[in-house]
């Protein structure tokens, strides 16, 4: 290894361990030993969390399967008036944060809100207490997860179902094989891996949301993680409830690793060939576009249109210097944080590159893992890590300058980059992986023998090719981080208010009306990352 080979090599072993460091330092509680507060925890509350947290996964994973696969079902194999416009807008619910479209739902399905309201005319207020499902319980979460979380079901098994899935459907037709046989007994178990890994991801961003579960008022691990920070400032007893948390999130992690090696296994190789599927008419075509449209509608138009709604019986009072306020502060944060992790996306992408060293690909690869770590448990890891140092500063500034700093890290915005890029460096590394794969080793190798270095090459060569993808980089991440709730309401320093936290605040407060301007602008800026991918799709069948 010549000395610039070890320059990159100390640079991205020295980056990925910074990125990583609240990871070991959550991770070091595990030898901790317990105290009363855990004891408390154990007897009183913990049963709780762990049963409502596997009731909420078990519910969410049924209505995800349900959802998922039977639409990437019909869009894969049928066509039907309106199959090209589903084909994208099934996505729509992706644009929704679970916890928005738990507040409008609140808003129209509670005592007070306008179906409940209508319905009392009708049947009388008797029927309607004793009839009406209660929104803010268990089954409501459950179909709220289910609603948004789908697509990333669909989006993995409408790939497994098409190519050789409507080559081997031809040829099982033609040996007398029913379409239902052929969906159970031969597409259903080739689509499995990639079923699993789609509901992996759905199980994840269930752990780790904080927003629904808590305006529902169900006990779960993150609520739990809240409430116990906030409540008792105990940092052990904290950090050991988010490891437990993680034990689950780990669990996920390696079926949805294994799933993804299976699903390449069975990688299909042909387009799929929309010309060749049998177009829906009547009845069937009717079917189809209630079980296409039903999620599209309860799960992004509906929502949109009630946060539309209050958002304009609001606009007078609440398009305010406030409100530019707030979308200042979360665009900007948005916007710092995207750019980071873009450029530390690239230098680590570049440095695996050139190096294809075993130790470098690893440590990159644990640099990936906190978008699957929950917000709560990231922020806490962060806080404990940043206090930690500030308070060893402190302390050294104190004793040896009569100079104390306080909390000069943690209680500052920086706190709150470094935890949305330790958490969003995955889906910006993915992305720039992905554009560096497409450019030929060749262009590189006869660069360096032409006399430049990697660092001219990266610069010269390889960022004007990457345009494309470190653009829809930076976009994910600004998504990613202007939705973000449990995070910024944990590590946000003292009269900072984003959008996210201002729409939790509002909810909190019952004002659900006043939650929805911004939650809407969250749900406009939320489809960028759609349209990228209708996009992507689109090429992809064109």
């Amino acid at each position: 290894m010549n000395t610039k080979s070890k320059r990159w090599f100390f640079v991205t072993l020295l980056l990925s361990l910074l990125l990583t460091s609240p990871l070991w330092v959550i991770s070091s509680y595990v030898f901790e030993p317990t105290n009363e507060n855990w004891q408390h925890l154990a007897e009183t509350l913990l049963s709780e969390y762990i049963l409502n947290s596997l009731i909420l996964m078990f519910g969410v994973a049924i209505g995800t399967l349900l959802l998922g696969v039977s639409t990437a079902w019909i869009i894969s194999q049928y066509r039907f008036h309106g199959s090209q416009f589903f084909h994208w807008a099934l996505l729509l619910p992706l644009a929704m944060p679970a916890y928005i479209i738990a507040y409008t739902y609140t808003g129209l399905l509670e005592f007070e809100g306008p179906v409940q309201s209508y319905l009392r005319d009708i049947f009388g207020i008797q029927v309607m207490r004793n009839w009406f499902p209660e929104v803010r319980s268990l089954g409501g979460a459950i179909l709220m997860f289910s609603l948004v979380l789908y697509p990333y079901i669909y989006l993995l098994a409408r790939a497994s179902f098409s190519g050789k899935s409507q080559a081997i459907l031809e040829v099982s037709k033609t040996l007398g094989t029913s379409p239902i046989k052929h969906f159970f007994n031969i597409a259903l178990p080739m689509a499995r891996p990639a079923i699993i890994a789609g509901l992996s991801l759905a199980l994840m961003e269930t752990l780790a949301d904080f927003g629904t579960v808590q305006h529902f008022g169900i006990p779960t691990f993150t609520t739990g993680i809240y409430r116990t920070w906030t409540g008792f400032g105990d940092t052990t007893t904290t950090a050991q409830l988010s490891l437990l948390l993680l034990a689950f999130v780990i669990t996920l992690i390696i079926i949805e690793l294994w799933s993804r090696k299976q699903a390449k296994y069975f990688e299909q190789t042909q387009k799929s060939t929309l010309k060749n599927t049998p177009f829906l008419t009547g009845k069937k075509a009717i079917i189809a576009i209630l079980i296409c449209g039903l999620p599209v509608i309860f799960g992004f138009l509906i929502p949109a249109l009630q946060l539309l709604y209050w958002s304009i019986i609001t606009a007078e009072t609440g398009l305010n210097t406030q409100f530019l306020e707030l979308s200042w502060n979360s665009f900007s944060l948005a916007i710092i944080t995207a750019s980071i992790t873009v450029i530390i996306a690239l230098l680590l992408a570049y440095a695996k590159r050139i190096q294809k060293n075993k130790i470098i690909n690893s440590v990159v690869k644990l640099t990936t893992l906190g978008y699957a770590i929950p917000g709560t448990v990231v922020a806490i890891a962060v806080i404990i890590l940043f206090t930690s140092l500030d308070n060893s500063l402190d302390s050294f500034m104190s004793q040896s300058f009569n100079l104390p700093t306080g909390l000069l890290l943690s209680g500052s915005l920086f706190v709150l980059v470094f935890a949305y890029t330790f958490r969003y460096l995955s889906v910006s590394l993915q992305s720039v992986e992905s554009g560096l794969s497409k450019i030929k080793n060749s262009m590189e190798e006869s660069a360096l023998t032409l006399g430049m270095s990697h660092q001219k090459i990266l610069f010269k060569i390889h960022l004007p090719l990457l345009q494309t993808s470190l653009i829809t980089a930076f976009l994910l991440v600004f998504v990613e981080v202007l939705k973000e709730l449990p995070s910024t309401l944990i590590l946000r320093p003292f009269n900072f208010n984003t959008l996210s936290v201002r729409a939790y605040e509002m909810a909190s407060d019952e004002r659900l009306a006043d939650a929805g301007l911004p939650a809407l602008l969250i749900v406009i800026t939320g489809l960028i990352p759609v349209i990228l991918l209708s996009k992507i799709i689109g090429k992809k069948h064109g």
